[in-house]
């Protein structure tokens, strides 16, 4: 990151996301879930809440029932960054098959054209409008070919069907496809290697309320920064975070360090020097910009996450003129 003021206050105040309770995290927390197929998504939350006796919940990225692998479960706080796991890159195992024999150096050659970008019609059966848009696929790895079932790995844009791109395949080959199975290894930065079954949630769940053995249910919730950890950061100076918390927006006295290269109108996450997350909002001017100018707005709050008196409200007893115009 890059430096705008050097001579910022040490911060003493804040509390590392990994210090916090298994009960702090059941209120600001999220859940790597590996879905089984056969639910739907909305039912699993819902089983998810009964185990946990969540109030607020919510799923981001819906898998349809019969798809199974990693759904992320936002909990208390993290419910207001389900937009921002939606649109996150994801990642899954398909199987495919062919509807007529085709030679295997044709499907590695018709496969390698959905990388890069591509157009897509969404499914009739789908839950957004029905219009051509372009969605990246940024990899996509052939693991195994058998007859006419192929296996293969993608990577991708948030919004990417998979079956519609088994269909195209089919179509590009002049011979018809379809999706037989599929299941999702990644999304954003959860994978399936650390997702939890339902079962085993539950099971940490009861562990932890009935016997005080927390370890297996922490080793499940995550904090709810790990949603933004896509999204380009600024580091607020600790004497301006309860500012924001209040509702100020952020301006450029109160910045310590920020991402390189961030452009205007971007989304950014606003962190402290601890890495808790205090609000998110859109960036009103360029890294370069922030850089060499002195005073001025530099972000528009849209969403404050840290509680107010988190961390104390300097400016009333600071007796440095520059970290009152921080705070303010």
């Amino acid at each position: 990151m890059i430096v705008k003021d050097p001579n910022t206050l040490p911060d003493k105040w804040g509390k590392r996301p990994s210090d916090r309770s298994v009960g702090e995290l059941l209120k600001a927390g999220v859940i790597a879930l590996d879905k089984p197929s056969g639910p739907t998504s909305h039912q699993v939350t819902a089983w998810v809440r009964n185990a946990l006796h969540a109030e607020n919940i919510s799923h981001g990225g819906t898998l349809d029932p019969y798809v199974s692998g990693v759904l992320p479960i936002c909990l208390g706080k993290a419910v207001r960054l389900t937009d921002v796991v939606l649109s996150s890159d994801k990642e899954y195992v398909c199987l495919m098959r062919l509807h007529k024999d085709v030679e295997e150096k044709r499907i590695i050659k018709v496969l390698g054209k959905f990388v890069g970008k591509i157009y897509q019609m969404p499914p009739v059966r789908s839950a957004v409008k029905r219009q051509l848009r372009i969605r990246t696929v940024s990899e996509l790895e052939i693991l195994e070919i058998k007859g006419r079932e192929v296996l293969f790995r993608v990577s991708c844009d948030a919004g990417t069907y998979i079956r519609t791109i088994c269909t195209d395949v089919g179509e590009a080959l002049g011979c018809g496809a379809n999706m037989v199975e599929l299941r999702r290894t990644r999304s954003g930065t959860m994978k399936e290697n650390t997702a939890a079954t339902l079962q085993d949630m539950t099971d940490a769940y009861i562990f932890w309320q009935q016997m005080g053995r927390e370890k297996w249910l922490r080793s499940m919730l995550m904090p709810m920064e790990v949603l933004v950890e896509p999204l380009p950061k600024i580091i607020v100076k600790p004497t301006a975070v309860d500012a924001v918390c209040h509702g100020s927006d952020l301006n450029i006295q109160g910045i310590h360090m920020l991402d390189d290269d961030i452009r205007k109108n971007a989304l950014v996450a606003l962190m402290t020097a601890r890495g808790e997350l205090i609000a998110i909002g859109k960036m009103l001017m360029s890294t370069s910009k922030v850089m060499t100018s002195e005073q001025g707005k530099a972000v528009d709050i849209e969403r404050v996450f840290m509680d107010r008196g988190h961390y104390p409200k300097m400016w009333r007893f600071s007796t440095d003129l520059e970290e009152i115009s921080d705070a303010q």
